[in-house]
């Protein structure tokens, strides 16, 4: 994440990940306030068994952008709205309007759990063992749905 006041939103990405037990690294990397350390790590990160990069970045949110621009990952992006954001409009933005060549997958603005859910998907599609627990998590969201609509009609 760029910032440590990101961790609130990204936690859920973490949370998410870790009940399909994949092993999940966590650091604060700015574009703006660490570039080696931002560039260590995206050059880096696959040389060291990463297969998904999930990237949270409030404000102009470069983050995403520039760990995708250097890295053969693929990256996920997380809009955070932040204290210096504008309604989160400029960080959504940011992460989602990548030149062609340089891709970002975007979720939602916070949507750090749905991150880790496209992460583990990625995972799972070379991993059956991650599959099949998220094969598992999705019958477990139809299930949950079921059982709300039938407690409607009674």
């Amino acid at each position: 994440m760029g910032s440590i006041s990101d961790m609130p939103v990204m936690q859920e990405a973490i949370d998410i990940l870790k009940s399909f037990k994949i092993e999940v690294e966590v650091d604060v990397v700015s574009a703006h306030r660490t570039p080696e350390k931002l560039f260590d790590f995206s050059q880096n990160a696959h040389l060291r068994g990463i297969s998904v990069v999930i990237a949270g970045a409030g404000g102009a949110a470069h983050l995403p952008g520039m760990v995708a621009s250097m890295s053969p990952l693929p990256v996920i992006g997380v809009p955070v709205k932040s204290s210096n954001s504008i309604d989160g409009w400029d960080s959504v933005l940011s992460i989602l309007q990548m030149p062609g060549g340089v891709p970002v997958a975007t979720v939602a603005l916070n949507g750090a759990k749905n991150a880790g859910i496209l992460a583990a998907q990625i995972i799972g599609s070379s991993n059956k063992e991650i599959l099949d627990r998220i094969i598992a998590y999705k019958l477990e969201l139809k299930e949950a749905v079921n059982k709300a609509s039938e407690s409607l009609k009674k």
